[in-house]
């Protein structure tokens, strides 16, 4: 995943109401009856089924780190898919999205300004459209740096024009070596 992308995806898991399944035996379980079938989850997970079938009945309890980590990708990918389509679609039409970022951000405006890239911290409500551009273009499978892109469009007009009342004459708003990014809905 990308850093934006990991952004959008803990943005939108902030909006679940109920917890996901915490221990691995409850995660497995999960994943079982979500696939119907102990097959389907071993090869999701690459391990046999039987492994599968082992933490089901809580045989085994303490999976490995690498496995740990990708039952708990797969059960987050798949937890409370309403919640986070409603999430995703007040945010897209009538919220908008806060992006947290530190980065490097630099613009392309006319000869004889000052255009030099810097660090900036900035906190930015961008309306509903952008959040519905990030949206589409990640569940797309878009890169990092298209959602970058989306973003730095984001900025420019809400922060750098001020939807329009200032810098009208600002080209490209680039933004390059981010340190953190972070949304919020």
């Amino acid at each position: 995943m990308t850093m934006f992308g990991d952004g959008l995806e803990a943005a939108v898991q902030k909006a679940f109401t109920r917890p996901a399944p915490r221990s691995a035996g409850a995660q497995m379980r999960y994943l079982v009856k979500q696939l119907k079938g102990t097959r389907q989850v071993a090869q999701l997970l690459r391990i046999s089924q039987r492994t599968v079938e082992r933490y089901v009945k809580d045989q085994i309890k303490k999976p490995r780190p690498d496995l740990a980590a990708r039952l708990e990708r797969e059960v987050r990918k798949r937890w409370q898919p309403q919640i986070r389509a409603r999430a995703r679609a007040r945010a897209a039409t009538t919220d908008g999205i806060v992006i947290d970022t530190r980065a490097r951000i630099g613009y392309t405006a006319p000869v004889g300004t000052t255009d030099d890239a810097r660090l900036r911290h900035l906190t930015v409500a961008l309306p509903p459209r952008y959040a519905a551009r990030l949206f589409d273009a990640h569940q797309a499978g878009a890169g990092d740096q298209q959602l970058r892109q989306i973003a730095a469009e984001g900025l420019r007009e809400i922060y750098f024009q001020d939807s329009g009342r200032r810098a009208g004459s600002l080209e490209e708003v680039r933004l390059t070596d981010v340190e953190h990014v972070e949304f919020d809905l």
